[in-house]
C-alpha cells in the first residue's frame, strides 16, 4: 500500500503501532534506526505515529514476504516519503489484480464431473502447474479459469487429461521464459537508466506508463508472433504429411 498523507494528528504510541500492525516495537525501532520509517512526531518526550506509518509499515511486511531483504527495502524506498510513495505505487502496477481473471471456485465433484476421476498423481500435477489451489474441504481456486477451459477444450477434442496437463506444463515453461525476456528488456532500458539518473522526479510519471503498458504490449507480440509461427508449423507438419501419404499411395 502507498503511505497515505493525512491532515489528521498522529495518536499512536509505539505500543499501539505495534499492535496496529502485528510488529513487535524492537522491530519498529529497528526499521525507524535503518531509515526505513519517518520519525515520529514528538509531543511531551512521547513518539505519536499516525496512518503514514502503518501504510508503510504494512509496505515493507508484504515486501519482506515477497523475499526482499532489509537492505534492498532500505535502497528502494529509504525514509524519503514521496520516494515511498511513488515506489509503492509503482509496485500496485506490476501486482494489478485488474490485470488478470478473477479466480472460479470449484468443488470436488464439479472437477471430477469435468475432468474424470482426478486421482492423488494428477491433482498433485495440476496443484504444482498451478491449474488449481487446494482450499481445503473438497473446494479448488483456479487462478486462470480460462486455462482451465483450454484444459477443458483439449479433453473434448480426445486429448487426454495427462496428456493435457504435460501440454499445459510446457506451454507455462515457455511463457516464464518470454515474460523473462519482456521483464529483463524493461529492467535494462527502462528502470536501470532511470536508478543511474537518480530517479528524477519528473521522470515517474513516464515510468508508470512503461510498467502499465508493458503487459498488454508484451501479450499482443506475444499472439501477433504465435499465430505467425502457428501458421507456419501447421503448413509445415501437415504439408509433411500430405506428401508422406501421398508417396505411400503411390508406391501401392
Amino acid at each position: 500500500m502507498p503511505t497515505v498523507a493525512s491532515d489528521t494528528q498522529p495518536e499512536m504510541t509505539v505500543e499501539q503501532l505495534a499492535h496496529e500492525t502485528g510488529m513487535s516495537v524492537r522491530n519498529i525501532r529497528n526499521h525507524q534506526s535503518r531509515g526505513l520509517l519517518p520519525p515520529p512526531e514528538v509531543r511531551a518526550r512521547t513518539g505519536y505515529y499516525g496512518p503514514e506509518h502503518v501504510s508503510r509499515l504494512r509496505l515493507i511486511q508484504q515486501m519482506q514476504a515477497e523475499g526482499f531483504k532489509l537492505s534492498a527495502i532500505q535502497r528502494l524506498i529509504g525514509e524519503d516519503g514521496p520516494g515511498a510513495d511513488r515506489f509503492a505505487a509503482i509496485r500496485e502496477l506490476i501486482t494489478d489484480p485488474d490485470a488478470v481473471e478473477p479466480p472460479e471456485i470449484l468443488g470436488a465433484d464439479e472437477l471430477v464431473e469435468r475432468f474424470g476421476p482426478l486421482d492423488r498423481k494428477r491433482l498433485s500435477r495440476a496443484l504444482k502447474l498451478g491449474v488449481l489451489v487446494d482450499l481445503g474441504d473438497g473446494r479448488f481456486e483456479a487462478p486462470s479459469p480460462g486455462l482451465l477451459h483450454a484444459a477443458d477444450e483439449l479433453i473434448a477434442r480426445g486429448v487426454t487429461l495427462d496428456t493435457a496437463l504435460a501440454v499445459l506444463e510446457k506451454v507455462r515453461r515457455n511463457s516464464q521464459n518470454i515474460a523473462r525476456v519482456f521483464v529483463d528488456l524493461f529492467l535494462e532500458e527502462v528502470w536501470k537508466p532511470f536508478e543511474r539518473e537518480g530517479r528524477p522526479d519528473e521522470r515517474w510519471g513516464e515510468i508508470s506508463e512503461s510498467i502499465e503498458g508493458l503487459r498488454p504490449l508484451a501479450s499482443d507480440a506475444v499472439v501477433a508472433i504465435f499465430r505467425q509461427v502457428m501458421a507456419e508449423q501447421m503448413e509445415d507438419a501437415f504439408g509433411k504429411l500430405l506428401r508422406s501419404q501421398g508417396r505411400g499411395k503411390g508406391k501401392g
